[in-house]
């Protein structure tokens, strides 16, 4: 490969690294053909990247983004290695859990995690399972306000049943006192 070639392609990574806040790296090397086209498939409907790079080209791209340091995943790029970049934190564990699990009867247990970088912090390979279960921003905000309208939920519900009455009656009491 010629040194402009790497250069561009080092450019090209380090772009994807920054516009991305969630990078898992990923070994898919057994698949065959009919496999990784599925595996490409489902990244591209759940708004996955999956490349696969060079190990050396993904650490020199990694050295290129300013404010993270990866030197944590450099461990883990050793042999082949895909990334799969995504902007909702669980959805790439999520989408590798699913297809080991289709997996699990032909006993080709891959695609494997090798390490990721989500919501700034590092996972190894063992955390494919928290990983999968972390909630993503719109989760998180939809639980809150869940939260959030419950007391005022209750109280109202109290209010319009026959309870209301009640309360009603308890309120009037305690102001006449």
């Amino acid at each position: 490969m010629k040194k402009e070639d790497k250069g561009r392609i080092i450019s090209e990574l380090t772009e994807q690294l920054k516009q991305y806040p969630h990078i898992y790296l990923t070994d898919i090397e057994a698949l065959n053909a009919g496999r990784t086209s599925k595996l490409r498939r489902e990244c591209f409907k759940q708004d996955v990247k999956l490349i696969m790079v060079k190990n050396t080209l993904l650490k020199k791209a990694m050295d290129n983004v300013e404010g993270v340091d990866f030197s944590e995943l450099y461990a883990a790029l050793k042999g082949n290695t895909a990334i799969m970049l995504a902007s909702v934190a669980n959805v790439p564990a999520r989408l590798i859990k699913d297809f080991t699990k289709d997996a699990k009867a032909k006993t080709v247990l891959k695609p494997t995690l090798k390490g990721a970088y989500v919501q700034e912090c590092f996972y190894g390979a063992d955390d494919l399972e928290t990983l999968a279960t972390i909630k993503s921003r719109e989760e998180l905000i939809g639980d809150i306000i869940g939260l959030l309208q419950s007391p005022a939920k209750n109280v109202i519900s109290a209010l319009q049943s026959n309870g209301g009455q009640k309360i009603h009656g308890i309120l009037k009491t305690l102001e006449e006192r």
